[in-house]
């Protein structure tokens, strides 16, 4: 797993078994799905939604545990990419290259390492059409 990134989304198999007196009484395989929406998250148990305390708790008493879907936020660019960008955008002739970004984006950008590719490539179009070049 990339540790640069973070899930939005993942999907468990949870496999449990219930004993009563150390006798095998069931055996379980629960699908549990939590997805980050902002600041909170959203559990699923068996494609149905739970509050995450008890997702938490299926997760939890499995005997075994099978990540089977991650979907993954994009990496952000990091520091070597966005000093070529601040570069770049200072050749340009812009001096507040963080109020460009927000503004082209339309949310606060408080660095350009922390911009995904996708939003920097985005913002590199953006900043050259504004000059009449083609990035």
């Amino acid at each position: 797993m990339n540790s640069n990134t973070r899930a939005t989304t993942r999907t468990w198999n949870a496999y449990t078994t219930y004993r009563e007196c150390s006798v095998v009484t069931a055996l379980a395989v629960h699908v549990v799905t939590m997805t980050r929406a902002g600041a909170s998250f959203i559990a699923e148990l068996d494609g149905r939604p739970v509050d995450m305390l008890h997702a938490d708790r299926v997760l939890r008493a499995a005997d075994r545990l099978e990540v089977v879907v991650e979907v993954l936020e994009a990496a952000p660019i990091g520091k070597a990419t966005a000093c070529a960008l601040h570069r770049e955008l200072g050749a340009l002739g812009y001096k507040s290259h963080y109020a460009l970004a927000s503004e082209v984006l339309g949310v606060p950008v408080p660095s350009l390492a922390a911009l995904t590719a996708e939003d920097a490539a985005v913002v590199r179009s953006y900043a050259y059409g504004q000059m009449g070049r083609a990035a």
